[in-house]
């Protein structure tokens, strides 16, 4: 019977639609399953076939989790705030709302076509008004918050207001910007306005000034992630480090949280690493040393105190405000035009680039509190303002960074740890040796010697023993359009947050997209975007009186704001009165698996973590952790194309003839091969570009052969393979188990359409089982023990492999199973229909239509999934090959059922062994019970 893949796959998308087969209800007595994807952006390119990769693997676990009958929440929704839409709107005039609006249909249409089991009616996108209404109240709520170091989370301000009412200062234990000290009552006699900026010192969202990643063409700050080499990721412009005030989040409050709650996750562990890395805990001490002249003094964290003796020389990070104050008139220039130099480069680059070595001497000195020794004090960009304290003592003897810099400025390089090594050369870091050159810790142990020079430390009154931790607070205003705007207005210069009742601050029109002629971001355009105070409302900018019309911030949130908490969204899309329901949020829980690319290790990871446990502290939510089993799917690679050009002229010569000529290597768009060949063709290359219209060919038999190469797929590398032309051809059932049986998901694998043909050739085998010639035609008989043996080996190792997430053994196991079943001849219902059910979360449209053709009424998605009895895979009779002193000589077929020693019995007294043995005793008889026999003589 033919296969109409078009047709089946089009009824069944159309069924499922109208009938909303995979809406999920709250109101179950079902154990719950929630299967989530990384929340896709919607490009404007649409999906190539890389992209459902990890779509078509939590589709198939969640509808095998439908089939043992869970409860699966397994939505889908947009990220649809980000920088490719602004910039789209800046080039042509076109409402970053239009295109993204375009994109998402383009998106869907797509989503469709593969058959996912999405519950649509959940769809949310992070740029509608009524989801982003929430972002902000999740941003109100965490200004008005604050770290109660004590009690370990997150509290309400007020409880902070009441502790300085009652107390001020005296016994808090908070995360704050600055250490500050005031009476009860000097917080009572403090005007408002001096409250509200006390009280920025301690909210988890706030107000400070922070080194940022500047692109003065995007006219934005841009995230570490978002900077590639000193450069904008989109669009390639130049990125430079400038101080700017900025929103904050203090995600460094729950850096010992984040670092401690990793080893409750089913995580990848390089990806525990990442975050580990990133968090960068490290214990040591933070020590002062006085600046000669000067009233100043540098701070210092170090994770080897015991080590100070041998402390030489001072660097400082190029932004730390002491070197203005301390560089010497003479050094003036220098020191200038290094800072200028050290802004062109991101903090990531700063921090991987470890073999160049640069910096500037200020021309002042400090003192070592311990040796008395007068340390240069220089800048270097190797030193980050904020990791520590933006400043290092430096020890060259034993840390090779440092050891570099002695070197190249010819710095004195000081034994302090024992070695027989040549530390003038090479520097030696070890915690194994002892103290030497150190006075008091000579001879001492590293643990010993820490604790006694922290010791020391203290008693002088120059610092303490303390826990310092790399992860910064993440940076939280964008200059941009298109993003989510701060519900925050301004007073006075103070910020305060827009009433609940006033959400969504929603974006106003404006006339372009780019930054003001001041300089401000592009809200600062709007001409309807100011705070009424008395009215609560939005109102002209044209009335800010600074009465009772004030500015509303302009800066708006980053990229990852959104995607920080739409996990929790889901479970309760439409409330209007709040972000989710606590019994919502208590029944569904975590993501019980979620699945995403590598890339976010360090970004939306950490984030959607700290909001987690913020929300949690706060009494919103249950769990401290969101995701709990995450699995990082591997790439597609594209298989690209080239041509050879001949230099200096428009002649491309074929593959294997570009030896004999000087070439240049040219990627070609793969649509541009004939059917699935290498062979180029060459009218529609010359139809492709007007560059390549006079082209000229060199052939090999005439014919021009491209060479291929596996790369990354890729728009710019014209190796993307569009998923709709795979579904015409060769159906979404094809193109789903295709995806899977390319390799195992974790690993990267080359697509290669050609591979296609057996995929769909398997499904045209499958589909014939049910058919007798054109007729639809399945047997009553009850099946043989044979032919539920096959059954019942692909249901042990189908529900082994997806529940190891072993994606493509099955689909070899469907190919291995359809073979035996159609060589003998099978076609009883008792096998087919389970079949159909065990086959369907990886090719559904094909098995709806079976299991239609079954007889069936209801959607096969909510089918109990078949039960393994291992009563069928038992051996009646086992082959026993019979070796007589290594070579084997003959075969038996006995009972499974019996014991070695009657095995044994059974093949001596075997006719064909009498004349082997010749009368002669076996030395020795070995049975490997049901597989083999080996005998000694």
């Amino acid at each position: 019977m033919f296969y109409d893949h078009q047709q089946i796959e089009k009824k069944w998308q159309k069924y499922w639609e109208e009938n909303q087969t995979y809406k999920t209800s709250n109101n179950t007595d079902k154990p719950k399953f929630y299967v989530l994807d990384m929340f896709p952006y919607p490009s404007g390119a649409g999906l190539h076939v890389g992209h459902p990769l990890g779509y078509i693997a939590s589709d198939i676990y969640a509808r095998y989790k439908r089939h043992q009958g869970f409860n699966v929440l397994h939505p889908v929704g947009y990220d649809s705030f980000g920088l490719p839409a602004e910039q789209y709107a800046i080039q042509t005039g076109q409402h970053p709302a239009i295109t993204t609006e375009e994109n998402i249909n383009r998106y869907e249409e797509q989503l469709k076509k593969i058959g996912f089991s999405f519950d649509w009616s959940r769809e949310v996108r992070t740029s509608d008004a009524s989801y982003y209404k929430w972002t902000q109240w999740i941003f109100i709520e965490l200004y008005h918050s604050w770290y109660n170091k004590n009690t370990d989370k997150a509290e309400s301000i007020n409880t902070l207001i009441q502790h300085f009412e009652e107390k001020g200062t005296e016994g808090l234990n908070a995360n704050q910007n600055d250490e500050l000290n005031f009476t009860a009552e000097e917080w009572k006699e403090s005007s408002d306005l001096d409250k509200e900026d006390i009280l920025l010192n301690y909210r988890l969202a706030y107000r400070a000034e922070t080194t940022v990643n500047w692109c003065p063409a995007l006219g934005t700050v841009l995230a570490n992630d978002e900077v590639k080499d000193g450069k904008s990721e989109r669009g390639g412009f130049p990125v430079f480090q400038k101080k700017m005030m900025q929103w904050s989040m203090r995600i460094s409050a729950y850096s010992e949280r984040l670092l401690q709650e990793l080893h409750t996750l089913d995580w990848p562990q390089p990806l525990k690493d990442a975050q580990e890395y990133w968090i960068g805990k490290s214990q040591g001490a933070q020590v002062q040393f006085q600046v000669e002249g000067h009233d100043e003094i540098v701070e210092v964290f170090t994770t080897r105190p015991d080590t100070i003796f041998g402390a030489t020389f001072m660097v400082l990070a190029p932004e730390n405000p002491l070197v203005d104050t301390i560089t010497t008139e003479a050094q003036k220039a220098e020191v200038d035009s290094y800072i200028e130099e050290t802004s062109k480069k991101t903090e990531r680059d700063r921090m991987s680039d470890v073999k160049n070595v640069s910096g500037a001497f200020t021309g002042s000195y400090a003192i070592n509190p311990f040796s008395a020794e007068k340390m240069p004090i220089y800048i270097s960009d190797y030193v980050l303002m904020g990791y520590g304290t933006g400043a290092v003592m430096a020890v060259p003897a034993h840390d090779e960074r440092d050891h570099r810099f002695a070197k190249k400025f010819n710095l004195e390089i000081k034994k302090v740890v024992e070695t027989d090594e040549d530390v003038q050369e090479k520097s030696f870091d070890s915690k194994t040796s002892v103290c030497v050159n150190s006075d008091f810790l000579n001879g001492l142990n590293y643990d010993e010697a820490k604790a006694l020079i922290i010791d020391a430390i203290e008693k002088k009154g120059i610092g303490h023993g303390t826990t310092n931790y790399r992860q910064r607070d993440a940076i939280f205003s964008r200059q941009r359009y298109w993003g989510e705007p701060v519900p925050i207005y301004y007073k006075e210069g103070m910020p305060y947050t827009l009433p609940v009742s006033a959400l969504p601050l929603e974006l106003p029109e404006v006339e372009k997209y780019l930054p003001t002629e001041d300089g401000d971001p592009p809200l600062g355009n709007a001409k309807e975007f100011a705070w009424d105070e008395a009215h609560q409302k939005v109102v002209s900018t044209d009335l800010i009186d600074d009465k009772t019309i004030f500015p509303l911030e302009l800066s708006t949130m980053p990229g990852w704001a959104g995607s920080s908490w739409y996990f929790l969204r889901y479970m309760d899309p439409n409330d209007q009165e709040v972000f989710v329901k606590k019994e919502l949020a208590d029944y569904w829980g975590q993501v019980d698996l979620y699945i995403g690319g590598s890339e976010h290790a360090t970004g939306h990871l950490l984030y959607s973590r700290f909001w987690n446990m913020f929300l949690k502290d706060r009494g919103y939510i249950n769990n401290d952790e969101p995701f709990q089993k995450l699995i990082n799917q591997g790439m597609i690679l594209g298989m690209s194309a080239f041509v050879y050009r001949i230099d200096g002229t428009n002649q491309y010569v074929s593959k294997n003839l570009a030896g004999n000529y000087q070439t240049q290597k040219i990627h070609v768009d793969v649509s541009l091969l004939k059917g699935t060949s290498d062979e180029l063709d060459t009218e529609a290359f010359k139809a492709w570009r007007p560059d390549y219209a006079n082209a000229e060919f060199i052939l090999e038999d005439g014919k021009y052969i491209t060479d291929r190469e596996v790369e990354k797929m890729s728009k710019s590398k014209y190796n993307v393979v569009n998923p709709d032309d795979i579904c015409e051809e060769y159906g979404a059932d094809g193109l789903r188990l295709y995806e899977m049986f390319l390799g195992p998901l974790e690993q990267s694998k080359p697509w290669n359409t050609q591979g296609l043909s057996g995929v769909y050739g398997f499904l045209k085998k499958f589909w014939n089982l049910y058919f007798n010639g054109d007729t639809f035609e399945v047997s009553n008989e009850e099946p043989t023990k044979a032919e539920y043996k096959v059954l019942h080996t692909l249901i042990k190792k189908v529900v082994y492999d997806i529940e190891n997430f072993s994606f493509n053994t099955s689909v070899s196991s469907f190919m291995i199973a359809v073979n035996e079943l159609q060589k003998i001849k099978c076609n009883k219902r008792n096998i087919l229909e389970p079949l159909a059910v065990i086959i369907s979360p990886y090719a559904p449209h094909i098995c709806e239509e079976l299991w239609s053709l079954l007889g069936n009424k209801e959607s096969v998605e909510f089918e109990k999934f078949p039960i393994l009895n291992e009563e069928y895979l038992v051996e009646d009779e086992i082959e026993y090959p019979v070796s007589v002193n290594g070579k084997m000589k003959f075969k038996i077929s006995l009972s499974a059922q019996l014991s070695a020693k009657e095995v044994e019995d059974l093949v001596i007294s075997d006719e064909r062994m009498q004349p082997i043995l010749e009368g002669k005793t076996p030395k020795k008889i070995i049975v490997v019970h049901h597989r083999i026999v080996n005998i000694v003589i």
